[in-house]
């Protein structure tokens, strides 16, 4: 019995062309030019407790900050502090503005209120309000209750403070 074959079809040579042509062939991606990753510091284990911290006097006189130890658990990636406004607020002391060169800036409202101007714009944050900064917002502190405290989170751990 003979076996059935079946026969190749010969491409055309229009067929053949067409696919050879620049239009149809298959493009090479760029290479991509990789930056290097940057190298996150290695991470430990925290843990800050109220009873064991005291506040002190740090960047602007009529704040007490108490470090949550973060700054040296993360090598230097991110800083944490509570930060306790001096009674009474005094506007010719508190309202100098400027700005922070940093790549993020968070504060939570953890009592009292805070009156402040973000690039023109006035807002009071009362307990558990919470407000993201851009970096280099040009900001000014208005006005704060006696009892104010703010939680403040910012990368990195490092970063300068520019008055105005």
């Amino acid at each position: 019995m003979a076996k059935a074959r079946a026969k190749r079809k010969t491409k055309s040579p229009s067929r053949a062309t067409a696919r050879e042509s620049p239009a149809r062939r298959p493009v090479k991606a760029a290479a991509k030019t990789r930056t290097k990753a940057k190298r996150v510091p290695k991470q430990v284990f925290v843990a800050s407790h109220l009873k064991d911290s005291k506040f002190e006097p740090g960047l602007r006189a009529y704040a007490h900050y108490r470090d949550l130890g973060i700054a040296k658990a993360t090598g230097g990636l991110a800083q944490a502090h509570v930060i306790r406004l001096m009674p009474p607020c005094d506007p010719k002391e508190v309202s100098k503005r400027h700005y922070h060169d940093v790549d993020f800036q968070m504060i939570y409202v953890l009592k009292g209120w805070m009156k402040g101007e973000y690039d023109g714009e006035v807002v009071t944050m009362h307990e558990g309000s919470c407000w993201l900064q851009p970096p280099k917002i040009k900001h000014t502190v208005l006005d704060y209750s006696d009892d104010c405290e703010l939680l403040e989170i910012i990368l990195p751990a490092e970063f300068d403070t520019v008055e105005l």
